[in-house]
């Protein structure tokens, strides 16, 4: 992850690597890909909403390249992001 992406998380969204990997680690629904044209990439940006190990609710939104994943943000999803994720993704336990 670029410096300038840590930096962002950090200050910007309060997030750590570490709560970025937990969520990973702790995914039970499928990764969506985002399908907006301002968004578009190849391969393109994927998507998914789980939690910390401490509960923490994200939304992680990463490019898969060359066989690493290239996180491009983390946050706390907003309730539009929750609703297509419950509709389109699954689980969020």
């Amino acid at each position: 992850m670029s410096q300038k992406i840590t930096d962002k998380l950090v200050e910007k969204h309060h997030v750590t690597i570490r709560e970025i990997e937990e969520c990973f680690a702790n995914r039970c629904g499928a990764e969506l890909t985002d399908s907006r044209e301002q968004h578009a990439s190849d391969p393109p940006t994927r998507w998914f909403i789980a939690r910390t190990h401490h509960c923490r609710l994200l939304k992680v939104v990463y490019v898969p390249r060359d066989g690493k994943i290239h996180i491009r943000t983390a946050y706390e999803p907003n309730e539009n992001e929750l609703s297509i994720y419950g509709r389109h993704g699954g689980d969020i336990e």
